[in-house]
């Protein structure tokens, strides 16, 4: 369900560009923020850059872009 909420002016303009720069649209770019400002806020002790790594992972799953992992697997003989 959407809804309408008030916004300042500054943060649509620099949602507008990041949502150009990522091929977003402004609205996915501030979803995109708040999603990751929770994620942050819940796991204060994990970098950014792990918590993006986790959101990959997660839409790679729904995309069935994995494979199984067999661990002994590429070893030097």
């Amino acid at each position: 369900m959407a809804y309408a909420v008030k916004l300042s002016d500054t943060l649509i303009q620099r949602a507008k560009i990041y949502a150009h720069a990522f091929n977003r649209s402004t609205a996915g770019q501030i979803e995109y923020w708040a999603k990751l400002g929770q994620l942050v806020e819940e796991n204060p002790d994990m970098p950014y850059s792990f918590i993006q790594n986790i959101l990959i992972s997660l839409e790679e799953v729904k995309n069935n872009r994995v494979e199984n992992y067999m661990f002994g697997e590429g070893k030097a003989k």
